[in-house]
């Protein structure tokens, strides 16, 4: 990719910009001579990003910092309710990650297994993420009152006893790892749910990565799954490389940290033998269907690539390495730089990008769902790259849970 074709790609962004940043963006471009140097290159982006819609750029840093999200806010002034099955990992994060916003309030647990008591110690407490910074209560044996609200507990092993619709929910998280078809998990509209997110990958429910696919959700779609946070790290990449280069085909490798289906020493497990062997003493090869789903979120990448994962004994963050074959010739600088754009512009907040001599643990609480890391990619030729691209597999697949139910809830206020 050519610095004039990258600056046309600009010119094309900068049309897409509310007013009255477009003004001051187009008086800066008309201004800028044609036959400008990388170095001037640079210098206009960096001003046209400054300006665009009163955002402010942050420096690209691979630290824990919380960037906005892409997607739109709602700005009706209520906030959408939401109902969280399963206290988990990912149950509880989304819950931490929902008293930090405006938009969100989850006002009813469902856990079969935990109490009220049990459910506050396991909230505020967390040895990955820390001490919740905040204020959690038990009020009775099914309230908990978080930062001033209260929340109810319930425990039923049946979604459809579940009393969503006395408490207000409109939106289920389906964070059990159970209910992950869309039968199963219509059975929360019974109990007077609206719609259902899965947090897991769904044999049938319509998927969405955000950032990638997000638009295609429909109103009439009321089981949904969230993917995984694999394909959540992989698809944004992806759809950045595919859109700029084309994508022939490519293999995908997740280092993926420990998850509590492992176990955490040598132990039955009979559909897969591997996957029984104890999880802080091995590095574990494992099957991952992330890269196969990326061609549900992205058509156009359907059957061009495939992966597999190794699971390792660290507690969280993973890293995604996407190796493939590119249908248009370019350096890896211009690989790079497309990613950069991408990161700094149209999905600023999902897509991250660094060219720090970073680690796994510099991203630990990182809200972005993929950090590509510069420095730690190749390129055997020109149409021959080697791509790697951190995750929190936590903590930023929890926080687009909760933007793809935002998301949805515009949907259905429009």
């Amino acid at each position: 990719m050519s610095f004039l074709r990258f600056k046309k790609g600009v010119k094309r962004w900068i049309w897409s910009q509310s007013e009255p940043s477009k003004g001051a963006i187009k008086h800066i471009w008309h201004f800028h001579p044609s036959g400008s140097s990388s170095l001037q290159l640079s210098n206009l982006v960096s001003a046209l990003l400054l300006i665009c819609s009163a955002r402010s750029v942050q420096p690209i840093k691979a630290t824990a910092t919380e960037l906005p999200p892409t997607i739109q806010r709602s700005g009706c002034g209520g906030k959408t309710k939401v109902g969280i099955n399963g206290f988990g990992r990912i149950g509880r994060l989304v819950l931490r990650v929902a008293t930090s916003r405006d938009d969100i309030e989850v006002v009813a647990v469902n856990d079969p297994l935990v109490d009220a008591k049990y459910m506050a110690y396991m909230f505020k407490y967390d040895s990955t993420h820390g001490v919740f910074d905040g204020s959690i209560s038990v009020v009775d044996d099914s309230t908990l009152e978080i930062n001033g609200k209260t929340i109810k507990v319930v425990s039923k092993r049946d979604p459809a006893e579940i009393p969503w619709g006395d408490y207000g929910v409109e939106y289920v998280v389906e964070s059990s790892g159970i209910f992950t078809t869309v039968e199963k998990a219509s059975l929360h509209k019974k109990g007077g749910a609206k719609k259902v997110v899965i947090s897991a990958p769904s044999a049938d429910a319509p998927m969405f990565v955000v950032g990638v696919n997000e638009r295609t959700y429909k109103p009439n779609m009321d089981i949904v799954s969230n993917a995984s946070c694999t394909t959540n790290c992989l698809a944004p990449l992806a759809k950045v490389i595919h859109e700029e280069f084309g994508i022939l085909e490519g293999l995908m490798t997740t280092v993926h940290a420990t998850t509590a289906t492992q176990k955490t020493v040598d132990g039955p497990s009979m559909k897969d033998w591997r996957g029984g062997r104890g999880a802080g003493q091995n590095i574990i090869p494992s099957s991952t269907g992330a890269a196969k789903a990326v061609g549900k979120v992205l058509p156009e990448l359907n059957g061009k690539l495939t992966g597999m994962a190794f699971r390792v004994p660290t507690p969280n963050v993973s890293v995604v390495d996407l190796t493939c074959r590119l249908e248009k010739t370019s350096s890896y600088e211009d690989v790079k730089a497309a990613i950069r754009y991408a990161a700094d512009g149209p999905l600023r907040g999902i897509l991250g990008y660094t060219e720090e001599d970073v680690v796994s643990n510099d991203f630990v609480g990182d809200s972005r769902s993929s950090i590509f890391d510069a420095k730690a990619g190749l390129a055997l030729s020109s149409s021959f790259v080697k791509l790697v691209s951190w995750y929190d597999n936590e903590w930023g697949y929890s926080n687009r849970v909760l933007d793809l139910i935002e998301h949805m809830a515009l949907v259905a206020a429009s």
